[in-house]
């Protein structure tokens, strides 16, 4: 099987350039001195690096897990090598200034960047992308000192990031969180405390880490409001802030995960000598504010890896369609007729048809939310600043949820492909599907981004984010001249009228007795809202596809275009109507899931 080739030669090309126009933010005074060939340049040693560096020992670090002696954290030498290697090149710091040593690239760049490290190998990868996130929370509110300590070494990689936010009893209900931070004369905190699920909460990869910890002041307000956000590294900084002594930060023990194996993944007790040593970043009790004001980028950034684990299972398994015989397919089904392979058999068709639509999807998906992001940055006028702002919020969501649901279904469709083989673990189906099952889960489970849609984002600012949005798909929807995609416009039509009907028939519900169910049907709205949205950017797609198709005498760019162009009809005719469903379980205010006791179960 033919599988390093880790993406399409012609999907990103399409993508920034044919969807997104992604040239066009050279225009802006940021990003001037890039143009199309310093873009094209980057993604290229993205896919060198990727496919050279971590896509050969992906599968042997998912055998070879990091272990703990009790003293330190061991791993196999090549996630060493090819951190190093992704350090030295900058990328850490590619969406930051020249003056900050990065390299001032947009953030859609830096996310096409990204897909080919995840494709390749996702548990190497997230110790680079831990860093990049905690650097943006770094840089954003932490003070000149905090900032002039770690930042430079984080953006260089010798030091790196996490996030220690989850504890063992709470989970996600931050608002329980037991560890606290206490002021000491010198202005620094004294951290003490439990945090569990640390992805590269302990290593020997950098010459320190450091980790984001939420915790609470003593005296402070309860609930979220008194959650606080500090920087806690795991070795000391001496008054140059060269690296001194350990902190009072101890490795509980390494958890043992279904996927992201390679990855460390840390129970952590800070305090336990009660000498662990915090610096608060930004305003006391201010640090879940903070946390949500940076999750944008995370979100985006979790939804994207999952459309690409989606991507490269569905790569995989279409290598494998098109190699394996068996069976025969009409007219040549006689029994003295060869063997076809899997390709030709309808229901694998519809099986790749149906990976293809949810990773490419979703991958198109999560460009468009960072060009949002380009958008905003590089936008002048302050109406339409505000504008995309609330877009953004109102689709962050969806851009977490929507492909890290559809991206490990895509990966269960690989495995079925495979049939036989897909189960086994000498193939790399299985592990696709174990890497991608951990995204739903990350930074707020999808049921939590559902019920942040139907109570808060829908309704923020008096739904300007929903207007904005009617106001983009109309406008593209207006602007299609292709014939296929314009039947398809025309399907997506009644359903954009019933996305309406709904949310009206939810404003009216949520002043009544009956709002009570709506936790429960959270996920129908989300569903709704999600496929409607996907179908749409499916349509941005086909759109361009179908324009690029009538100008290119290229058999290989005509077969690819036809392929994005099917797989947005397969969208619309298969994916759209299932919302039917949850468009009338909201219009009845069904409550067999609100009602249901748990003495019934």
């Amino acid at each position: 099987m033919a599988t390093d080739t880790l993406i399409h030669d012609f999907e990103l090309p399409f993508q920034l350039y044919d969807v997104l126009n992604t040239e066009s933010l050279c225009e802006h005074t940021r990003f001037s001195e890039h143009s199309r060939e310093t873009f094209d340049a980057v993604i290229d040693t993205a896919n060198k690096m990727a496919t050279n560096l971590f896509l050969p020992h992906n599968h042997i670090a998912d055998k070879n897990e990091p272990k703990f002696d009790g003293k330190k954290v061991s791993m196999i030498d090549d996630v060493k090598i090819a951190f190093d290697a992704f350090r030295e090149s900058g990328f850490i710091a590619g969406r930051y200034s020249f003056e900050d040593g990065g390299m001032q690239l947009p953030e859609t760049v830096m996310t096409a960047v990204s897909g080919y490290f995840m494709a390749a190998n996702p548990s190497t990868t997230a110790y680079p992308f831990l860093t990049a996130a905690a650097i943006n929370v770094i840089s954003h509110f932490a003070n000149d000192s905090i900032k002039d300590a770690f930042m430079p070494r984080m953006l260089t990689g010798d030091f790196t990031g996490t996030m220690a936010l989850t504890e063992p009893h709470a989970g996600s209900s931050l608002a329980d969180i037991h560890t606290t931070a206490t002021l000491q004369r010198d202005g620094s905190y004294r951290v003490k405390g439990s945090k569990i699920y640390i992805s590269g909460g302990d290593h020997e990869l950098s010459d320190n880490i450091v980790h984001l910890v939420l915790a609470k002041i003593p005296g402070g307000p309860g609930g979220v409001k008194g959650i606080s956000l500090l920087a806690v590294p795991k070795y000391r900084l001496n008054d140059d802030n060269s690296v001194g002594d350990r902190n009072d930060v101890q490795l509980a023990g390494l958890l043992h995960k279904l996927g992201y194996r390679g990855t460390s993944s840390a129970a952590l007790t800070f305090g336990e000598n009660n000498d662990c040593h915090g610096y608060l970043i930004g305003e006391p009790h201010f640090g879940l504010r903070y946390m949500f004001m940076m999750m944008n980028e995370a979100r985006i950034g979790v939804g994207f890896g999952a459309a690409m684990i989606g991507y490269r299972g569905f790569q995989y398994s279409l290598d494998f369609a098109k190699d394996r015989t068996q069976g025969r397919v009409a007219p040549n089904n006689k029994p003295e007729d060869a063997a076809a392979p899997i390709i030709l058999h309808g229901d694998v068709k519809r099986m790749l048809l149906a990976q293809k639509a949810y990773s490419e999807g979703g991958m198109s998906l999560c460009l468009y939310g960072s060009n949002l992001i380009d958008r905003i940055n590089t936008c002048i006028d302050a109406t339409e600043k505000q504008d995309l702002t609330e877009l953004l919020d109102l689709l962050t969501p969806v851009l977490k949820a929507w492909p890290s649901e559809y991206g490990p279904k895509a990966n269960d469709l690989g495995i079925q492909v495979l049939g036989g083989s897909g189960y086994t673990r000498e193939y790399y189906s299985e592990q696709f599907w174990r890497d991608n099952r951990l995204n739903p889960i990350h930074e707020g489970t999808n049921g939590i981004q559902a019920l942040d849609l139907i109570f808060r984002k829908l309704w923020q600012n008096k739904s300007h984010g929903l207007r904005v949005l009617k106001s983009e798909v109309e406008k593209d929807l207006h602007a299609i001249t292709t014939p296929e995609t314009a039947l398809m416009a025309k399907k997506l039509n009644p359903y954009l009228g019933q996305l309406h009907e709904t949310v009206v028939h939810l404003s009216e519900v949520m002043q009544t007795e009956k709002a009570t169910t709506l936790s429960a049907n959270a996920q129908a709205m989300m569903n709704i809202f999600a496929t409607v949205v996907v179908s749409w950017i499916w349509i941005r797609q086909a759109s361009a596809a179908e324009k690029l198709l009538e100008q290119s005498s290229d058999t290989q760019k005509q077969d690819f275009y036809k392929g994005k162009v099917q797989a947005a009809k397969y969208f619309i005719s298969w994916e759209l109507p299932t919302i039917l469903r949850d468009i009338q379980l909201l219009k009845d205010n069904d409550d067999v899931c609100t009602n249901v006791q748990p003495s019934w179960f």
